[in-house]
């Protein structure tokens, strides 16, 4: 799939709802399916080879 970036439509009211209507009849699986698609387009990665997140920027630490 490649997203059409000069793509736009004004939509109604009554139109968004049915996008919504749309999303929550969709399964759980499908919906993350989609989300992070919508990242890779967005930070432009590969979707089937995701960036590793970099660990060394986090510590760990105990509460005392």
């Amino acid at each position: 799939m490649k997203l059409d970036r000069t793509y736009f439509k004004m939509g109604s009211h009554q139109e968004s709802g049915d996008n919504r209507k749309f999303w929550t009849s969709q399964t759980m699986e499908a919906r993350l399916k989609a989300a992070f698609y919508l990242n890779s387009v967005a930070y432009n990665f590969d979707i089937n080879c995701p960036p590793k997140m970099d660990k060394t920027v986090f510590k760990a630490r105990k509460n005392v």
